[in-house]
């Protein structure tokens, strides 16, 4: 064999054991291993993702149990049914009365009334001669006829002591009135008595049939008397006993 055949050959048997160790030996593949790294970082980041994801839900979770509880309280239903039931009685209040009361039932005695000039009653002291003013609290009615209607249990007037009488009637405010002169020594009144007023505190439980007040003033000295039943209190003045009685209700005392 020629020499340069022999190189030849030899080359051939180099190359191929070259080969041959390539393949034995195991050679990292840099393309793999960049797989397998990418991968198991996947793996990884999804678990955590997952993760927090249901620790996310778990807490959104909770608050709903509050919403819930609250909207089972119904303290403010309950107060609001007992307010409203407190407060209506209040609609039931009765109110004040703006008329004059009915006048009370007349006692034995105390009670006069007035139907004209010639019907009527004035209250004196209960015995002859008695002074006027110190028997305000004992006063008794006498009237002009015995057994007067709406006068239970009245005496009758001395005959001659009524010497005038003057009757009045104001319908708009609801009075009616009389004046006139006496004869004091029909019922041994005296000369010196100065006179007083009667009403309805004194004497005590007087009235007149038909009215809420009246005020009577007499007055022996001058010889004149006055007396007015009134629906309203206002217009039976008892506050000027003092006056006299043209002064407090005026009148004719002829």
């Amino acid at each position: 064999m020629k020499q340069s055949q022999l190189k030849m050959v030899l080359a051939a048997m180099i190359v191929a054991l070259i080969a041959t160790m390539a393949v034995a030996a195991p050679v990292e593949n840099p393309h793999t291993t960049s797989v397998t790294k990418h991968h198991t970082t996947t793996k990884h980041h999804h678990h955590h993702h997952t993760t927090s994801a249901h620790h996310t839900t778990t807490k959104a979770h909770k608050p709903k149990k509050t919403t819930t509880k609250a909207h089972k309280h119904k303290t403010t239903t309950k107060v609001h049914k007992s307010a409203a039931t407190t407060v209506t009685p209040a609609t039931t209040a009765t109110p004040t009365p703006t008329t004059s009361p009915k006048p009370k039932p007349g006692k034995y005695g105390q009670t006069g009334t007035i139907v004209d000039q010639n019907d009527f009653c004035i209250f004196l002291p209960p015995t002859v001669g008695g002074d006027i003013a110190a028997n305000e609290d004992r006063a008794v009615a006498f009237c002009t006829k015995a057994n007067m209607p709406g006068a239970p249990g009245a005496k009758v007037l001395p005959k001659g002591f009524i010497k005038s009488a003057h009757f009045s009637r104001n319908t708009t405010a609801g009075w009616v009135q009389i004046t006139g002169r006496i004869n004091r020594s029909k019922y041994r009144l005296s000369p010196k008595d100065g006179g007083g007023q009667y009403d309805m505190r004194a004497p005590v439980g007087a009235s007149f049939t038909g009215y809420n007040a009246f005020v009577q003033l007499t007055e022996p000295d001058a010889e004149i008397y006055c007396i007015r039943a009134c629906t309203t209190k206002a217009d039976c003045p008892v506050n000027k006993s003092t006056h006299g009685c043209e002064r407090v209700l005026g009148g004719d005392y002829s």
